[in-house]
């Protein structure tokens, strides 16, 4: 499989709902354009969906963050309002990394979407060591985290680990 592009989390509440952010709203063009391009290249893009159900602030997860979001079924858990592109594979995945990525075959991954300091380092680090010969990027100016200081933590946490960070 040649270049793949990995969306991550553009759910309604992680851009403008529950746990959305002015920096998650100001990614929205960028991410469009990001996909577009993938897509009118003819190349592979993959969209990932934070899955909750009712019983979240039961789970480990929701004792640690205690806000109700991406409850399988609701409006918040949609992926974000014109980000998805017709045709593209999505995940859903119940935790911050994705365990399946060894199913796949990638030649190499660009990484965007929500939030850096979460679920996109998270899944940077997994494939970087299930596939550690293979070019794995993310582009900056289509994440956004927690806050601003999160995000840049979380660019220097990949960079370190050999995640290529576009400038």
């Amino acid at each position: 499989m040649a270049q793949t592009l990995i969306v991550i989390d553009m759910q309604k509440d992680f851009v403008d709902g529950a746990l959305g952010t002015k920096e998650a709203v100001g990614i929205v063009e960028n991410v469009k354009a990001k996909i577009k391009e993938y897509v009118d290249s003819g190349r592979q893009v993959i969209f990932t969906r934070d899955t909750h159900h009712e019983d979240y602030l039961e789970t480990n997860e929701g004792k640690h963050l205690p806000v109700v979001h991406c409850i399988e079924g609701t409006p918040g858990w949609e992926i974000y309002d014109g980000v998805y592109a017709e045709g593209c594979d999505i995940i859903n995945k119940p935790a911050f990394g994705y365990t399946g990525w060894g199913d796949y075959s990638f030649e190499s991954v660009e990484l965007i979407g929500l939030c850096t300091d979460i679920c996109v380092v998270s899944n940077a680090l997994i494939i970087k060591a299930l596939f550690p010969e293979i070019s794995v990027s993310v582009d900056p100016s289509c994440c956004a985290g927690v806050t601003p200081e999160a995000h840049q933590k979380a660019l220097d946490t990949m960079a370190s680990c050999q995640v290529e960070v576009a400038s």
